[in-house]
């Protein structure tokens, strides 16, 4: 009778234990890794291209040349991806390029933005600064009056001589949410784009604007307002405007390559960086 007690509790151990070991299965352990376009990875796209990265991950730093940035009156806050850069009125990120950015002939910048609608003046995204001319060698802004319905969006490209100006006025739900913006040169066929969440906004050549870019008196990098706002002045040419402000919303992730991406491989950025990738 002993034995056949000791054989039953035998045989309880070993269900008990088949049970425990199969409470603790999780089968997505073997589900193969999320794959968007062929990666896995934001950083998986065109790392040989990527010539700046700035994750605003509390600091100022370009992930690429491990360059801190100097920050004047922001903060960080929680972002589509680990932190982002919170703005501020008077506030704003100045950033050294590599010296390999004096000679981009095409170009992609990348990045996602939340903020309101502009209401004490255009709102800078990002900026490559000239330092003797108006505008940056690459700058893009939110134009005053832009509305939810009508968001206006202004890139501007230095072309040798003079810069030149792609303009979108019917961009929407641009506002109080987070967006993913990228804008590329493709020297190739001489065209800018623009694409909002991963899908074309608008493409077009821009008169004087053709073959190879020719950048000149490259300076910083600037983030959360245009170049002449920045005290001081990224510019010789121009101060302060009573019509220019600052972002006072949210920036983050911002890439910069050194060659048009494809519509493919946006998309693919746009989708893996909304999944923290």
């Amino acid at each position: 009778m002993k034995k056949i007690t000791y054989q039953l509790v035998a045989v309880s151990a070993l269900v008990i234990g088949l049970s425990a070991c199969q409470k603790k299965f999780d089968p997505s352990t073997y589900a193969p890794p999320l794959s968007i376009g062929g990666y896995t990875s934001s950083k998986e796209i065109a790392p040989s291209n990527l010539v700046a990265y700035y994750a605003f991950n509390g600091n100022a730093v370009d992930s690429v040349s491990n360059t801190a940035g100097t920050a004047t009156g922001i903060g960080y806050t929680p972002g589509i991806k680990g932190e982002a850069l919170q703005g501020a009125t008077n506030g704003y990120i100045v950033g050294t390029p590599p010296a390999s950015v004096n000679s981009l002939t095409s170009f992609t910048v990348t990045e996602w933005f939340k903020t309101p609608a502009p209401s004490n003046g255009i709102i800078g995204l990002f900026s490559l600064a000239n330092t003797t001319n108006f505008w940056g060698n690459i700058e893009f802004f939110i134009e005053n009056g832009s509305t939810n319905d009508a968001g206006k969006l202004r890139i501007h490209v230095f072309n040798g001589t003079d810069d030149r100006t792609l303009e979108i006025n019917n961009a929407v739900n641009l506002f109080d949410k987070w967006n993913s913006m990228a804008v590329t040169y493709d020297q190739a066929n001489s065209t800018v784009s623009v694409y909002l969440n991963g899908s074309l906004l608008k493409a077009g050549t821009l008169d004087g604007l053709a073959g190879p870019l020719a950048l000149k008196n490259v300076g910083k990098f600037v983030f959360g307002t245009v170049q002449f706002m920045t005290s001081p002045s990224q510019t010789s040419s121009h101060g302060s405007e009573p019509w220019a402000s600052f972002l006072t919303g949210q920036l983050d992730e911002v890439r910069v390559y050194n060659k048009a991406l494809s519509a493919a491989d946006i998309s693919a950025l746009v989708k893996l960086e909304g999944r923290g990738k």
